[in-house]
């Protein structure tokens, strides 16, 4: 063993990364359970779901600004620099995503919501239970195998939502004349397929974690 592996062993740990990132994701996944209640809501309760989930957005940008502060005075972290600020960034990049589907709701005035978003919200949604549990595994690092099976299960709902998407897209400009209509809902669409496939980045760089420190 190097002597730079027995001075990170010997030093202590900061760990309160761990609850930056449960804090994260537990925030994005309560953004993501409110946009599955958007189809069913009164139009007049619409706006304050999307303003919830805005107020999560801002929550979880306050998180961020404190993980990569905290990298700067933290001297030894429980796993490396670059894949605190890579896993910090891209949970980010999911919510900021969620955010921009939900700002759209409002600024394309949508009021009815059709079968194939809302399937794509709640993958969304599955997806980001999945990596709220991974991340919380990442304390134990005894659980590999359940976070592996994890790992599997958000590459998984990636794959379902780019399927999804694609269909959605054809069906769309197949079937949809009104070409107004067509730009709202596929910039919507994007937005929530984008934010899956952070949800897969994030899923990426759990796996480094998992083979560095396995």
């Amino acid at each position: 063993m190097g002597f730079d592996n027995i001075i990170q062993i010997l030093l202590p740990k900061d760990d309160k990364f761990f609850g930056f990132f449960e804090e994260t994701t537990e925030s994005i996944l309560k953004a993501s359970e409110l946009m599955k209640t958007i189809a069913g809501a009164a139009e007049n309760d619409q706006a304050g779901i999307l303003n919830q989930v805005h107020d999560y957005e801002h929550r979880c940008d306050e998180i961020t600004h404190k993980i990569f502060a905290e990298l700067n005075a933290t001297f030894v972290t429980p796993f490396d620099r670059e894949d605190i600020q890579t896993l910090a960034s891209a949970l980010d990049d999911i919510i900021d995503f969620m955010d921009e589907a939900a700002r759209r709701f409002t600024l394309y005035k949508i009021r009815e919501f059709p079968q194939s978003m809302m399937e794509l919200i709640d993958i969304l949604n599955k997806s980001i239970a999945e990596l709220h549990r991974g991340v919380s595994l990442l304390r134990d690092k005894h659980k590999t195998k359940e976070l592996r099976k994890i790992l599997e299960k958000v590459h998984e709902y990636e794959n379902e939502a780019d399927l999804v998407f694609e269909q959605t897209i054809a069906h769309l400009f197949e079937n949809e004349k009104d070409s107004i209509k067509v730009i709202k809902l596929k910039d919507i669409y994007g937005s929530l397929e984008r934010a899956t496939d952070k949800c897969e980045d994030a899923a990426n760089v759990l796996e480094t974690i998992l083979i560095k420190h396995a």
